[in-house]
């Protein structure tokens, strides 16, 4: 048996999602528009406390309609250095948005206030570029899953709207976020402009991101979406799976979190220099192997002999990450597997 801790991207659909995309409408999207997708586009702007959303193939696509949708092209992207955006998303960013990224001191993905307040220019000047998009990201991905307080995210907003910058989150898991917080998304999603979040991560849904923000931030972003391709024609089954996630879903995430603490709790009593429980927050464990005499990828070939598939992430850096098909029993073979290959 092999057991899947890359990523909770590979979650597979329940049976009620594949039921619901059985029955789903076959609107034409892209022409006339699908019953469907509009039911998730509703739902998921209702539970974002936006006035409208957009659903698109991925997460990638979500930031960068929403990057075009705010500022068209040019500019600074205001962020943490180890955001998603930065790391796996920058050429979209300058090649098809025509930005760059100005990456910022951080800790854990908050950014340092006091430097965002000095990076900050809401129009172009002698010097300097305009700010086109000021980013967040939460959950936050290479902080090993981290939750940005609400009250930083407040202070960003504040300081962004202050000078006319729009401010975006990466919310590709904001439901891992909500259920850490014990909040409603709406309560993240409160301190931004728009907010992008992922259907087919923990929440199990086959394919999908939807975009939430104003009403006329989604109708200029239904134009980028076109030009970026992600027009789907009957994409009433896939919205179907969606919605089932955002209706069902959501509150079994923290499940996803207790696993990870089992496995963080476990990996430290085995060699206390792995990783530390209390930076575990929602279903990502970071590893590091520096201290073990091996790299990360030998880790990963290691483990993969015993059935158990994770991510190297740069040298000594793995991520596991779990989902609804990881259990205590799978957790323990893992643990199992990490002492076995020692």
């Amino acid at each position: 048996m092999t057991i899947d801790l890359r990523s909770d991207t590979v979650t597979q659909p329940t049976a009620a999602m594949l039921a619901a995309m059985g029955s789903a409408t076959l609107g034409d999207d892209a022409r006339d528009g699908d019953a469907t997708v509009r039911e998730l586009e509703a739902l998921a702007a209702a539970r974002t406390g936006k006035e409208d959303a957009l659903f698109v193939p991925s997460g990638s696509m979500a930031n960068l309609v929403a990057l075009l949708a705010h500022a068209d092209r040019g500019g600074e992207v205001l962020l943490d250095p180890d955001a998603h955006i930065a790391r796996s998303e920058l050429g979209g960013v300058s090649n098809l948005a025509g930005m760059f990224c100005r990456a910022l001191p951080a800790a854990r993905g908050a950014v340092d206030l006091d430097a965002l307040a000095d990076a900050l220019h809401g129009s172009f000047g002698a010097g300097h570029a305009r700010t086109a998009v000021v980013c967040m990201e939460t959950t936050h991905n290479a902080a090993g899953g981290a939750v940005l307080p609400l009250a930083h995210m407040q202070a960003v907003h504040r300081l962004a709207r202050d000078r006319g910058v729009p401010v975006h989150v990466d919310g590709a898991r904001l439901f891992n976020a909500a259920v850490a917080l014990g909040a409603p998304a709406a309560a993240i999603a409160q301190h931004c402009d728009s907010v992008g979040f992922c259907l087919s991560k923990g929440l199990s849904a086959p394919v999908g991101s939807v975009v939430c923000g104003s009403r006329a931030f989604i109708g200029r972003a239904r134009g980028f979406r076109r030009m970026l391709g992600g027009h789907m024609r009957q994409a009433g089954p896939l919205a179907a799976a969606g919605i089932v996630a955002l209706t069902s879903m959501v509150e079994r995430l923290a499940e996803d979190h207790r696993t990870a603490q089992r496995l963080a709790a476990g990996l430290r009593a085995l060699d206390a220099t792995l990783t530390d429980p209390a930076q575990v927050e929602t279903n990502i464990v970071r590893v590091d192997t520096g201290a073990t005499g091996r790299s990360a990828t030998e880790w990963s070939a290691a483990l993969a002999t015993r059935g158990i598939r994770v991510g190297a992430y740069g040298r000594r850096t793995l991520r596991f990450v779990t989902h609804r098909h990881v259990g205590d029993a799978e957790i323990d073979a893992a643990l199992a597997a990490w002492a076995a290959v020692h």
